[in-house]
């Protein structure tokens, strides 16, 4: 047999549980007002908040940003005194060049000149050479003339040192 509990017993108890929630919500507001009020008390106190963090953060990445920016500017200036100097040297080689390059010029027109002239003297001796060659051939055949001649030249070449003198 099943005993059945009396009403009213049942009354009390829905009126037990309807109380208790609202008190479990009013201690739960509660403590979630406290912890967010320690929470303020405490990066107040300590000066330490995530957002003065970050902008610290944010202050010294852009102060990084802005030095690399400088260096790079820095460095760029330098690379550009450096290729401009190159860029000097380089028109300074490219004129001393350009003189080399004539003076050579001129001195190959100077070396046909002269190879033109050794070639005219060379052509002139061969020319003596032969008249003196032919005058040889025709000598022998005027033997006693020689004899004169070696007597003359005494007396020529005495001759010719009084009029160095006189001059």
């Amino acid at each position: 047999m099943i005993e059945l509990a009396p009403r009213n017993s049942n009354i009390g108890s829905v009126t037990r549980i309807g109380v208790q929630p609202i008190a479990i919500g009013a201690v739960a507001l509660i403590l979630v007002v406290l912890g967010i009020g320690s929470i303020a008390l405490w990066r107040a106190y300590t000066g330490n908040a995530p957002e003065t963090d970050r902008v610290m953060a944010t202050r010294q990445l852009q102060a990084r940003a802005a030095q690399a920016s400088e260096q790079l500017v820095e460095k760029t200036k330098g690379l550009e005194a450096t290729q401009q100097e190159a860029i000097d040297q380089l028109q300074v080689v490219q004129d001393q060049l350009q003189t080399v390059r004539r003076l050579l010029a001129s001195q190959q027109t100077d070396s046909r000149k002269l190879s033109e002239q050794v070639g005219s003297l060379t052509e002139a001796i061969e020319g003596l050479r032969q008249s003196f060659a032919s005058a040889q051939a025709t000598e022998p055949a005027a033997e006693p003339t020689r004899k004169r001649s070696a007597r003359a030249k005494p007396h020529a070449s005495a001759h010719r040192k009084r009029g160095k003198s006189n001059g």
